[in-house]
């Protein structure tokens, strides 16, 4: 049985059938809720963060939210309050081998799946990084920078909801909730490998896309400053002629200034002046 956000009718309906606490169902409602496990009445409830894409646009595109599975003898019941393609998955039945007749089994594949779609997610991380990379290489914005920002915060929701899994399912392990079959113990195994996997994945992600922000940073100035050199060089080649026709202009004696010529030459020599300013800069690498 699986709850997507359900209303208060719902809750204690569901309360009066299966005798399960009402905070067991509400807790993944809350969305900062953090990962336990916990037993009350022969009612087990394990709470993990799963990982939801929220779209390219949000703010924080890809976060976590938690989900709440609740097990008795004969149900397991998960809420959360958005739909999750976790449980999605498990639902759809392309899943081989599944039964949900076997709780523990379940719990287990649900918990494997969400390392599978963590890791999912952080690629699909990686990738939008690795483009946003090529851009930022000629950007003189900031919008490059806050993007990669935002997945930032994704990678940092991603750690804080992978440790807090990680140690609920080390509880698990331990046997602490409830006993498992012997055969259960290898998928248990390959759940914490997964997890295992995407917490060193994400650390990893972290690290390179924090230092990247940096290079990228500096890389944004340094492009802001190459363009300021070029527009100050080019401010003083054209001050030149500019001043040349300034002087020319003033009612004085001047030099050529009865010369038939006096134009061409007062132009050439602004032009050539300028021309001597160019290589100049040229050389200096200030152009």
């Amino acid at each position: 049985m699986s709850l997507v956000d359900p209303t208060p009718e719902e809750v204690e309906t569901i309360h009066q059938k299966l005798a399960v606490p009402h905070d067991f169902i509400t807790s993944s409602l809350d969305l900062g809720e953090i990962p336990r496990a916990e037993k009350e009445d022969g009612v087990h409830l394990i709470i993990i963060r799963v990982p939801l894409d929220v779209g390219k646009e949000a703010d924080i595109p890809y976060t976590t939210v938690p989900l709440s599975i609740v097990m008795t003898d004969g149900v397991v019941l998960t809420a959360s309050k958005v739909r999750n393609p976790v449980v999605e998955e498990l639902a759809s039945g392309r899943i081989r081998a599944f039964d949900t007749a076997n709780r523990n089994r379940f719990l287990l594949r649900l918990l494997l799946e969400t390392g599978k779609q963590f890791l999912h997610y952080l690629s699909e991380i990686n990738r939008e990084v690795e483009l946003l990379e090529d851009k930022l290489q000629m950007s003189l914005r900031n919008r490059e920078v806050l993007e990669l920002l935002k997945y930032q915060k994704s990678l940092t929701h991603f750690t804080t909801a992978l440790r807090a899994d990680e140690l609920v399912m080390a509880r698990l392990q331990k046997g602490q909730l409830f006993q498992m079959y012997p055969e259960d113990e290898d998928l248990l195994e390959d759940v914490l490998t997964e997890i295992g996997q995407a917490i060193q994945m994400t650390d990893v992600s972290t690290g390179i896309l924090s230092q990247m922000m940096d290079a990228f940073a500096s890389i944004i100035s340094n492009n802001l400053n190459v363009v300021m050199k070029f527009l100050a060089s080019a401010t003083i080649i054209l001050a030149l002629p500019t001043l040349i026709a300034s002087i020319y202009g003033m009612n004085l004696n001047l030099p050529f200034q009865g010369h038939p010529q006096a134009f061409l030459i007062t132009m050439g020599a602004a032009v050539l002046m300028s021309l001597v300013v160019v290589v100049v800069f040229i050389r200096k690498d200030w152009l």
